[in-house]
């Protein structure tokens, strides 16, 4: 088997076949749907090498053969005008067998673009025409067999959401895959050129008449206007935050509590209890603190079920649609921070992790947008596991105490972005957004996407968390907690009111910001402490990992203002909000 123009660099391990498919396409367009449907169990997520952009790859299987399927991340051209289109083309450099190149039947002049520039590498194709029912019901026919002609190559209608034509791409694609190629020359035509010849090919291929918009028409339409807009994203929000408070608490009270206290923290003490003698190494294995119970009770126990539902509820909003439509509607509001709509993607996936949100700020338009991001994230955008540990925290004692951590949260991004907007110069672009189709979203790639996603948050946190138990718990065991309590004291029973035992939050806190959270749960506190606590929580400095991510797309300085600004805000705040509330008699 021959492949073409193999490279080293950045190239995936290959299958036991040595076969690669790569699938391409527009974003939106539905890869990750056919990617899910032919791809096995074998399925794994990375980062192209030297970069931060993230691709998929999995086993696709046909017969005896097994070949590597990578679905290559989203991209509009070939031009290598941003990250995603530079691994594009480095994936191509690498070289594959097949390409599987996904087309959006409802956009079909958008997605002709990327289609020729494909067609004029040195490598076989095969092209998915997908959504397929979504253009019919806009009234959009397209001659298959004239598209095929003109783009010599197979052109495959699919409806990937409902298996339809997928026997058929396969079938294709290996065909094309196991058959040698007769080498050709690329050829390179100029953009306007290409464009001419798009409109050309679309004008041949395509007829549009007049159909009645469907009632996902209808909603995606109104889902962007004030009224009723606004309504429906009350709704989402509400019914999103319904779904993972109500659902993590649930899932915890039901079946994971009972587990962790009848059964495995008993199973666990007793077994090592058996052969390591009392002492410092006791406890610190099995403990207060001990690393083989509150390294199982942190991540799984308490955090994961929070993580699940919130990697549900935003993966279904992303394969939906909704989220673009979502920014649309924001868009009014958000310019008065100086961001656009465009900017809820992006900040949207802080409330998952401040890592990838802060790299999705390479889309963003200015220098002065990807400042304000990143910042306000930094600031006050609680992360997923932070999140899970103040539901955790607040939830069974107070849940307006929980709400009102999160609206501070939501005010402090409001003022601090008006701020910002003051203080960087440069200028607003005017909104760029592409709106996908409203779709339901497919079940088996929902369902690989927050597996896949899970898998990366137990590989990303599970490390730094055993490492901040561990720290923890020697901490406590060799008396150095109360040393410490004693030098903080001032500040955190002075002035933010909480006890000496929360300074063990404060120092964990610089590990993974939850941890500046969870140790707050083994204290007796008030409504109040337990307030004061969130928000110091909410602003204390990000994790590590998220200072070396803005030292590296940034610069040294700004990690350094972003460590002392969210500090001296946290301390500020929480302290101000406690003599405050202590001057009105609350407790």
């Amino acid at each position: 088997m021959k492949c073409h123009n193999t490279k080293s660099r950045g190239l995936p391990k290959s299958a036991p076949d040595d076969i690669r498919i790569l699938l391409m396409g527009n974003p939106n367009v539905g890869k990750s749907v056919i990617f899910s449907k032919l791809t096995g169990v074998n399925v794994m997520a990375a980062n192209y090498a030297g970069t931060t952009v993230s691709y998929t790859e999995g086993d696709i299987h046909y017969g005896r053969k097994t070949a590597t399927l990578i679905d290559v991340p989203g991209t509009y051209s070939l031009d290598a005008t941003s990250p995603a289109e530079e691994v594009a083309v480095n994936f191509l450099e690498d070289g594959a067998n097949v390409i599987v190149c996904v087309l959006d039947a409802t956009n079909l002049e958008r997605n002709l673009n990327l289609a020729l520039q494909v067609k004029h590498k040195d490598i076989p194709v095969v092209y998915a025409l997908n959504l397929i029912d979504v253009a019919e019901s806009k009234g959009i026919q397209i001659d298959v067999d004239k598209l095929e002609k003109e783009l010599d190559a197979p052109v495959i209608p699919t409806i990937a959401t409902r298996n339809v034509g997928l026997k058929e791409l396969l079938d294709k694609t290996w065909e094309r895959a196991l058959k040698d190629p007769v080498p050709t020359e690329p050829t390179h035509i100029s953009h306007d050129e290409r464009w001419a010849e798009v409109g050309r090919i679309v004008e041949n291929v395509q007829i549009v008449e007049h159909r009645h918009p469907t009632f996902w028409e209808r909603f995606g339409d109104l889902a962007v206007q004030p009224i009723p807009g606004i309504p429906i994203a009350i709704l989402v929000l509400a019914l999103s935050i319904g779904f993972v408070v109500g659902g993590g608490q649930g899932i915890r009270a039901t079946i994971l509590l009972p587990l962790l206290n009848n059964v495995y923290v008993p199973a666990i003490t007793t077994f090592v209890s058996s052969f390591v003698p009392e002492g410092i190494l006791l406890n610190v294995l099995v403990g207060e603190y001990g690393v083989l119970i509150k390294g199982i009770e942190w991540p799984f126990f308490l955090i994961l079920p929070y993580v699940a539902l919130f990697f549900i509820v935003m993966s279904f909003l992303e394969d939906s649609g909704y989220l673009p439509r979502l920014g649309i509607l924001l868009d009014s509001i958000l310019r008065q921070i100086g961001m656009t709509g465009s900017n809820v993607v992006p900040m949207v996936m802080g409330y998952g992790c401040a890592v990838p949100a802060i790299l999705g700020t390479r889309a963003a338009t200015s220098k002065k947008q990807r400042l304000m991001i990143t910042g306000l994230v930094a600031l006050a955008v609680p992360c997923v596991s932070q999140t899970g540990a103040f539901i955790a925290l607040l939830g069974d004692q107070s849940v307006f105490a929980l709400v009102f951590v999160f609206l501070t949260s939501l005010i402090a991004l409001m003022v601090a972005g008006a701020i910002m907007n003051r203080l960087i110069p440069g200028e607003n672009e005017p909104l760029l957004m592409e709106v996908p189709n409203l779709l339901k979203p497919n079940s088996n790639a929902l369902v690989q996407k927050v597996w896949l996603k899970i898998k990366q948050f137990v590989y990303d946190a599970q490390g730094p968390l055993l490492l901040g138990i561990l720290f923890a718990a020697l901490l406590v065991e060799t008396g150095l907690l109360l040393v410490i309590a004693n030098v903080l004291e001032p500040l955190v029973v002075g002035w933010l009111g909480l006890p000496k035992e929360a300074s063990l939050a404060l120092m964990l806190g610089i590990v993974r910001r939850e941890l500046a959270v969870l140790p707050l749960l083994a204290l007796e506190l008030t409504t109040l402490q337990l307030i004061v606590g969130s928000l110091v929580g909410l602003f204390y400095l990000p994790c590590i990992t998220v200072l070396a991510v803005i030292f590296k797309e940034f610069h040294f300085r700004l990690a350094i203002y972003t460590l002392l600004f969210t500090t001296l805000t946290a301390f500020i705040f929480g302290g101000v909000f406690n003599q405050v509330a202590r001057l009105l008699g609350f407790q």
